[in-house]
């Protein structure tokens, strides 16, 4: 585990009443999730244009549905790590820990996190293209299943956001960014808007930054300062850091 010191030379003591956590697939890798970029993973067999756009799904819902389905099983075999559990004992330790997620696992959650704002969706939830009901869903999803509320069938799909799609939650995650006082961005590429300009939105509002993740991110520059090495050592020490009182930032 490296820690890298502060760039800007800033050695203001940090208040901890505010703090916006953003994390990504980096978080969830050591859990057997991978990430965008992982060879010979999930997603290097598939063409994101076909299972993960709204034009993939028109042309080929079954595919998308299969596709979702694996990684359902795959998230339903996986378990929360030490970086999901620390994150939940942050929370329980400190009031106004705002957990933001890219991911669409529930390992947040199962590790006992007590709020968590999805905004890429939940893949443990569906959601009706017909009247925009959504619900709790564990197992395979097929062409037939039909809507709970309206009673459509054939507009079942996973409740996440595909490229090309707006976010969830933006105005409320937004409005937070804007109340901080640190901003944490952890196992994240930098790389995939509008998360990548979170950082610019916390630090513009007079946040501190810091980047938790295994190497640099694309927009590494942005952050004061960075805690290299992996989310199941890293998290956990920053966590303890912070709740003894030694700043974490």
């Amino acid at each position: 585990m490296q820690f890298v010191p502060d760039r800007g030379g800033n050695d203001r003591e940090t208040t901890m009443e505010r703090i916006v956590i953003l994390t990504g697939a980096g978080v969830s890798a050591e859990s057997g999730l991978g990430t965008f970029r992982d060879k010979g993973g999930l997603w290097s067999q598939y063409d994101l244009e076909d299972v993960a756009t709204p034009q993939g799904y028109a042309r080929d819902p079954e595919l998308v549905l299969g596709f979702y389905n694996a990684r359902r099983q795959n998230c339903r075999a996986a378990e929360p790590n030490a970086a999901h559990a620390a994150l939940a004992r942050l929370q329980r330790a400190r009031a106004g820990v705002t957990l933001v997620t890219q991911n669409i696992d529930d390992l947040h959650e199962r590790g006992g996190a007590s709020e968590v704002l999805h905004m890429h969706g939940e893949l443990m939830q569906a959601l009706c293209a017909a009247c925009g009901h959504r619900w709790g869903w564990s197992g395979d999803m097929g062409l037939g299943d039909a809507c709970p509320a309206c009673g459509a069938a054939g507009t079942v799909r996973p409740d996440v956001v595909w490229f090309g799609e707006m976010p969830y939650l933006m105005d409320e995650i937004f409005a937070r960014l804007a109340a901080a006082t640190l901003f944490v961005s952890i196992g994240t590429s930098g790389a995939v808007y509008p998360a990548a300009g979170f950082v610019d939105e916390a630090a513009a509002q007079g946040a501190e930054t810091l980047e938790i993740n295994l190497e640099p991110s694309e927009g590494s520059r942005l952050f004061e300062r960075q805690i290299l090495g992996p989310a199941t050592e890293t998290v956990p020490a920053w966590v303890d850091a912070l709740l003894a009182g030694g700043g974490g930032a």
